[in-house]
């Protein structure tokens, strides 16, 4: 009950600690928002965009078979290694090729 000398508290007394509980709750469990949108002319369908997003944790999203940013180079410093590693192997590779005819034509 509130009383005339006293405002009601807008976000209660542990809204703080609610949002973090809320928060860990959502990335604990995880969250899935979908969405479609569509553009026609004429029953022609111009553009369709399809839209979804997962929010969760990394653990929580390892669980789902989720892990594509480790693979990106863009976003994961191993990746990046891998695919220096992969690059440079292909040079050498194509080297080792270009060497021989270089070979016969220095004894030529």
């Amino acid at each position: 009950m509130t009383t005339a000398g006293r405002l009601p508290e807008p976000y209660g007394r542990d809204g703080g600690a609610n949002l973090a509980d809320i928060l860990e709750r959502v990335l604990d469990k995880g969250i899935v928002i979908a969405g479609d949108i569509r553009i026609n002319l004429l029953d022609i369908e111009l553009l369709t965009i399809k839209l979804r997003l997962i929010v969760a944790s990394v653990d929580k999203a390892k669980e789902m078979g989720i892990d594509w940013w480790e693979d990106d180079p863009a976003l994961s410093s191993g990746a990046r290694r891998k695919e220096l590693a992969r690059e440079n192997a292909e040079l050498r590779e194509r080297i080792a090729q270009l060497e021989p005819g270089r070979a016969e034509e220095k004894e030529a």
